[in-house]
C-alpha cells in the first residue's frame, strides 16, 4: 500500500496540470460511475474558467503526486460575496482510505479560514458517500438535491454548503 510519506502536495500550477486533472476525472468517473464524455468536457470548461480568473491570493490548488505522477487534485475557487467553491476533489483508488482525503480537506479548510471567506459550497453526486462524509465532518451541510442527466447518465446532483457561525 502507498504510504503518505511518499506523497507530495504542491500548490503551483505547471504546464500539463490542467490536462491531467481533466484526464483523471474523465477516466475515473467513466470507470467508476459510467459518466460519458460530457462530464470530461464539463471539467475541461470549468477548469478553463478557474484558470481564467485564477488569483493566487484567493485561490489555491492541491496537486497530489506520487513520484511525480498526479494521483489526486483539489482546489478552492473564489466566488462572489466572499464565497469559496470546493471543486475537483479526486484521488486515484489506491490512494483512498489512508487519511489523505482528510488531510487535503483540513488544508483546504485552513486556507479558507486564513483568507476570511464567509461561506463555501460544493456540488457532488449520489454515489460519492465517502467524500460526502468528509465534507460533513468539516461542517458542510447538504442543502438540496436534484435529478440530472447532465453527464449522459441519470444522476442525483447534491449541493453542500458551509456557513461560518
Amino acid at each position: 500500500m502507498n504510504q503518505l510519506e511518499n506523497i507530495t502536495i504542491r500548490h503551483e500550477l505547471r504546464p500539463g496540470d490542467l490536462g491531467q486533472v481533466v484526464e483523471l476525472h474523465g477516466r475515473i468517473y467513466a470507470e467508476e460511475h459510467g459518466f460519458g464524455m460530457g462530464f470530461e468536457a464539463y471539467v475541461m470548461d470549468s477548469l478553463l474558467e478557474f484558470y481564467g480568473q485564477y488569483d493566487p491570493q484567493r485561490d489555491k490548488v492541491w496537486i497530489v503526486e506520487d513520484q511525480g505522477k498526479m494521483v489526486g487534485f483539489l482546489l478552492l475557487m473564489h466566488r462572489q460575496d466572499q464565497q469559496a467553491q470546493l471543486r475537483y476533489f479526486i484521488l486515484e483508488k489506491p490512494y483512498r482510505g489512508m487519511g489523505l482525503g482528510k488531510k487535503l480537506m483540513k488544508e483546504w479548510m485552513d486556507f479558507y479560514k486564513e483568507k476570511g471567506y464567509k461561506g463555501a459550497y460544493l456540488y457532488t453526486t449520489l454515489g460519492l458517500e465517502p467524500a460526502a462524509k468528509i465534507y460533513e465532518h468539516f461542517g458542510f451541510k447538504k442543502i438540496s438535491q436534484m435529478k440530472s442527466k447532465t453527464f449522459g447518465v441519470n444522476i442525483l446532483e447534491i449541493l453542500f454548503r458551509l456557513e461560518n457561525n
